[in-house]
């Protein structure tokens, strides 16, 4: 059994399919086919059940996943307390974001850290927040943009970038823009546009439906936030938004507080607590680039210098 060996069957494993596994381990499928085979065979069992259009690990795969990231880990934490002795950082970094996001200082911040630790590899990813925590906790990824509902994931460290609350956002004319707030039984009259389940600020409105008993028509469902206003301004749905993307598209859309959502989504950088030197390089690029100043935005949400633009709970 070989190191590279096990590196090829976490990455398997966690693409659940052999090209993504042999991209993202930059040699040929057949080689990663061949290594798992060797695999299998040296532990007498098969790890993939490989019958459908994708893989999947066997109960035996299953069993052996955990060790083989932990065996994985342990090399690592040799390298890096090696490396820490000679003031070296390298290593890999699995960086996490929302779909669609669009929060610039996490780019200066990655492009600040690469510059400053060439020898890092970076690993971008989307996906929808509580699949992003799902790999954190599982150790798939180091550091993620997620929106979550107000408090830190359990198990995870955490820096909180905004929070805001939620808005119904409607064209100009629709019978809601006569209140000047709204509630959840008066959305209830209406079909409703909104992200995913997954999504933080989805997270958020569901919660506050079924506290208050109050039974949600989503006519719509959209990853990208400026697809969830689009579809609004068509007259499709009442956009469920954070107040600061649905000022992009003013004067189209009109937004009304919902009086009966209490909890705010909040726009955090999580991570995992593991000893890693990279991360907590990464970490503190982050904070440095989160805490910088920005300036006032125009109406489309751009700034109007070439400093850092304000953050958004747009992502999900």
């Amino acid at each position: 059994m070989e190191l590279r060996q096990l590196e090829y069957f976490v990455a398997v494993a966690e693409e659940e399919n052999f090209t993504r596994a042999a991209e993202r381990v930059h040699i040929s499928q057949s080689g990663v086919s061949a290594q798992i085979r060797q695999l299998e065979h040296d532990l007498g069992t098969s790890l993939f059940d490989r019958s459908g259009r994708s893989v999947r690990l066997t109960p035996a795969g299953v069993a052996a996943l955990r060790h083989a990231r932990s065996a994985l880990a342990a090399v690592d934490a040799v390298r890096q307390a090696v490396d820490e002795v000679n003031g070296l950082i390298r290593g890999r970094l699995v960086v996490g974001m929302v779909t669609a996001c669009t929060v610039t200082p996490l780019f200066d911040a990655l492009s600040a850290f690469h510059h400053r630790h060439p020898g890092v590899e970076i690993v971008l990813l989307e996906d929808t927040s509580d699949r992003l925590i799902e790999r954190l906790r599982a150790g798939s990824a180091d550091i993620a943009l997620v929106s979550t509902s107000g408090s830190t994931p359990p198990g995870l460290e955490a820096y909180e970038i905004i929070r805001e609350p939620l808005v119904a956002a409607m064209p100009v004319g629709h019978p809601l823009c006569e209140k000047p707030q709204v509630t959840l039984e008066d959305l209830a009259q209406y079909s409703v546009v909104s992200l995913p389940t997954g999504a933080g600020v989805r997270k958020v409105f569901d919660d506050a439906c079924a506290a208050a008993g109050v039974n949600m028509e989503i006519a719509f469902q959209a990853g990208a936030p400026s697809a969830i206003a689009d579809l609004a301004i068509r007259g499709l749905g009442v956009a469920i938004l954070s107040e600061s993307l649905v000022a992009q598209h003013r004067p189209r859309l009109t937004t009304r507080r919902i009086e009966d959502i209490h909890t705010e989504p909040v726009l955090s950088l999580a991570w995992t607590a593991a000893e890693n030197p990279a991360l907590r390089q990464l970490v503190h690029h982050c904070r440095h680039a989160f805490t910088r100043p920005t300036p006032a935005l125009t109406p489309a949400d751009t700034p109007q210098t070439t400093a850092i633009p304000e953050p958004t709970l747009s992502a999900q």
